[in-house]
Order: structure tokens, then sequence, then C-alpha cells
């Protein structure tokens, strides 16, 4: 299916900032949030989960960015997304785990969003299959 944009798990983020590999596709994919290569979607409740999860001590070890280095970068992913509220009516199902509940709302929002994720749990729900795609199934179909 042709997603008209895709919401990108925190992990997919995370991982591209780690990585060593400039052409793996978690690299690619955080480079074309920040070259605006793709429509991709972000909430505020997403947004505030990639800077809570970014700036934790460890993960800063990894990438070795400053508090001010993480925030310039979601200044551009943010400058580059489509923003989205998610709406509580109706309902969305249910996230297979309360703390990615934030993900399936912005799901909810539109029926052509796609959501990238390296969670194998979330890869693996059969209420979204379809729906969401590894980051190595999105860069291949790119």
């Amino acid at each position: 299916m042709s997603w008209q944009a895709v919401i990108v798990d925190t992990n997919v983020v995370v991982a591209g900032l780690i990585t060593r590999n400039d052409t793996s596709p978690v690299a690619r994919i955080l480079d074309g949030m920040l070259g605006a290569a793709f429509p991709f979607v972000l909430s505020e409740a997403l947004l505030a989960e990639y800077r809570a999860v970014l700036v934790r001590p460890v993960l800063r070890k990894l990438h070795g960015l400053t508090v001010a280095e993480v925030e310039a970068i979601l200044t551009d992913l943010a400058q580059h997304a489509i923003v989205l509220r998610p709406v509580s009516t109706p309902p969305a199902p249910l996230a297979p785990e309360p703390g990615d509940q934030l993900l399936w709302e912005l799901l909810a929002t539109k029926a052509d969003l796609a959501l990238v994720t390296g969670d194998k749990l979330l890869l693996k729900d059969a209420g979204m299959r379809g729906r969401v795609i590894s980051p190595q199934s999105f860069m291949a179909g790119r």
C-alpha cells in the first residue's frame, strides 16, 4: 500500500543516531526525516518521548550529543513533520504495550498512515498488520 505519511517510532530515531553505519535503514530514515525526504507525522507526545529518551545519560554517552544538540535535532524534525493531534473518539485500539498507546492513537487519526518501528512486538500485532513496518521494509519500498 502507498502511505500518505509514516510515523517513526522512537527506537528508529535512537538507532539512527547511534549507528556507525551511515547506510543502514535507520540512519537513512533519520537523515530522510531531517532532510524532509518523505512525509512523516509527529504528535506533541511523540516528540516529547523522542526528547525524554534521547537525553537519557546512557543514550547521550552512545550518541555523543549534548542536550542542546538533541534539542536542535528535534527542532529540525518538528519543522519538517506533519503534526497531528490524536483524537480520542473513536477510541484507538489498544497497543500491545501501554507505553506504545500514543503510536496507536496516531495511527488511528488517518487510515493512510504507517508506523515504522524495530519493535518486534509491534511488528507482530495482528490488528495492525500491514500498517506497521520495519525500517528495512520501509527503505526497500522507497
